[in-house]
C-alpha cells in the first residue's frame, strides 16, 4: 500500500470524488454485512478457521469502510484522516490476533474443522465483487489524495485475495480431507491483516493531504 500522490483537484471535482467514495463505501458495507453473516454462520457450524477468519475480515471491511464514511461526512475530511486510519489499523490487527489463536487451537488438535460446501459460496462471490469495488475506491482515493480511502481500497482487495485462500482451504478439506489446509488458510489471512494493519498505522504519522 503506497501513499496517494495526486495534484489538488478543483472544488467541483473534489466534491464529486468525495461523493463517489461515500457511495462506494456504502456499497462495500452493505455487501460485507451479508458476507460476514453467511461466513460466520458457516464457519461456526463447521468449526472452520478459514471461514471464521473470512467472516471477521468482512466485519473489518465494514468497520474500515464505516471509518472512511465517517471521515468523508465531515466538512473537511482531512481533519479526520488520522483517526480513520487508526481505526482501520486496529481492526486489521484485531482480526489477525483472533485468527492466529483459532488456527493454533486447530493445528494443535483441540478441534477439527468439518467440511463446508456452503462456505464456498461467499468466497466465490467475493472473488467477483470485491476487486471492482477496490479499483473504484483506489482511483477516487488517489485522485483526491486520501490515504484512508487508499487504505480501505487495499483492505477490499485483500478481502478478494483472501477469498482465494479460503476457497483453496475449503476445497482441499472437502475433496481430499486435508483438515490442516483450513487453519493454514486462516494464517494466510492473519499475515495479510498484520501487514496491512501496520502499514495503515504508519500512514497516521504522515501529514494529511489538504485541498483548500
Amino acid at each position: 500500500m503506497t501513499a496517494p500522490t495526486a495534484a489538488a483537484p478543483s472544488d467541483a471535482r473534489r466534491r464529486l470524488l468525495e461523493r463517489r467514495i461515500r457511495q462506494i463505501v456504502a456499497a462495500t458495507v452493505a455487501y460485507n454485512v451479508v458476507e460476514a453473516v453467511v461466513a460466520l454462520a458457516a464457519g461456526s457450524a463447521a468449526g472452520s478457521t478459514a471461514l471464521l477468519g473470512f467472516g471477521l475480515d468482512s466485519i473489518v471491511e465494514v468497520l474500515s469502510a464505516a471509518a472512511v464514511a465517517w471521515q468523508f461526512a465531515a466538512p473537511d475530511p482531512a481533519t479526520r484522516e488520522r483517526t480513520a486510519l487508526r481505526l482501520i489499523a486496529i481492526s486489521f490487527l484485531g482480526v489477525a490476533a483472533f485468527v492466529c489463536l483459532d488456527a493454533a487451537l486447530t493445528l494443535a488438535g483441540r478441534r477439527t474443522p468439518e467440511q463446508s460446501a456452503v462456505g464456498i459460496a461467499p468466497a466465490v462471490v467475493s472473488m467477483i465483487v470485491m476487486p471492482g469495488l477496490s479499483v473504484l475506491e483506489l482511483r477516487a482515493g488517489r485522485q483526491l489524495g486520501s490515504a484512508s480511502a487508499v487504505a480501505d481500497s487495499t483492505q477490499t482487495l485483500v478481502c478478494a485475495a483472501l477469498s482465494v485462500a479460503v476457497l483453496a482451504g475449503l476445497l482441499l478439506n472437502l475433496t481430499l480431507g486435508w483438515t490442516w489446509a483450513d487453519p493454514l488458510a486462516g494464517l494466510v489471512i492473519a499475515v495479510f491483516a498484520v501487514r496491512e494493519g501496520l502499514e495503515a498505522w504508519r500512514q497516521t504519522g504522515r501529514d494529511p493531504v489538504r485541498h483548500d
